[in-house]
């Protein structure tokens, strides 16, 4: 089996949860009623339009758990940018537990390789600017940690995985506390060893939030004017993050002001699923 080792995630119970989710009680009635227990089955896995891969071993952990024995081949691995008709994986192995896995396999590998597909389209898209790629916490609940690994499957970089991995001063939180520098005043004075980062969506908070002590700036909803105003303010003394409602025909326009980081958000909420297939094959090898 190929390996897949992602910290923190639990394969097994991934593949648990989701077959017991699409078998249920009764298990692949249609398959049992119609296809002998010794019957012998050839897949090949396309994908039916130019994709970026993420998830294969994921997918092949579907097929393996159902039929152990499965024979399974996959010529090309999770990060490669490939066009329409490439085979993904190839099967051979006893129907009955191929056909009943085939749709959890499927589903899960569609949306990564969706989140992946679409992360490419955007890193391409700045490749050349110096600027950073982020995703965001805008994700599946439960499915963090496979879509962040798709996106940086699609060549993007991580941003927090959770809440606690850094402070990120948001606007409801400058409310609460009455402005940008109480609210990294007092998240300097937590002491929580993180650095702190606070959002601005305004050039008159910079200097406030910087004499605060804030080690990075997220700029939120500047158009890129505004944002190479901020560049320039800032003058290299933090990291700089443009962030809100960037889109893949204005991500370029952004890049280039000279922000240290983009964040995306609709990488992980908004990607479509890519179209992948496994057709019957006499001849799977």
């Amino acid at each position: 089996m190929t390996s897949f080792d992602l910290p923190g995630f639990d394969l097994d119970d991934f593949v648990t949860r989701t077959l017991a989710e699409d078998l249920g009680s009764g298990g692949d009635v249609t398959s049992r009623a119609t296809i002998g227990p010794d019957a012998r089955f050839g897949a090949i896995m396309r994908t039916r339009e130019p994709i970026c891969v993420a998830g294969l071993a994921i997918a092949e952990a579907f097929f393996r758990r159902l039929d152990p024995e499965v024979w399974v081949d996959a010529p090309v691995s999770d990060g490669d940018k490939v066009d329409a008709g490439t085979v993904l994986m190839r099967l051979a192995g006893l129907a009955l537990p191929m056909l009943s896995a085939e749709r959890s396999a499927l589903n899960t590998l569609q949306h990564l390789s969706g989140i992946a597909t679409m992360t490419r389209d955007y890193a391409d898209a700045i490749a050349g600017t110096g600027a950073i790629l982020l995703d965001t916490r805008k994700t599946i609940p439960g499915l963090r940690l496979l879509e962040k690994y798709s996106a940086r499957m699609g060549g993007a970089h991580n941003h927090r995985l959770r809440l606690d991995d850094g402070l990120l001063i948001k606007d409801n939180h400058v409310a609460v506390c009455g402005g940008v520098a109480e609210a990294v005043r007092r998240a300097k004075a937590a002491d929580s060893g993180l650095p702190v980062q606070v959002e601005v969506d305004r050039i008159d908070q910079i200097e406030p939030a910087l004499a605060a002590g804030a080690d990075r700036l997220l700029l939120d909803n500047m158009p890129p004017p505004v944002l190479r105003d901020a560049v320039t303010l800032v003058a290299g003394r933090v990291p700089t993050e443009a962030s809100g409602g960037v889109r893949l025909e204005t991500i370029r326009g952004i890049a280039e002001t000279g922000v240290t980081y983009v964040s995306v958000g609709r990488i992980t909420q908004s990607a479509p699923a890519v179209d992948i297939g496994l057709d019957f094959a006499l001849q799977p090898v």
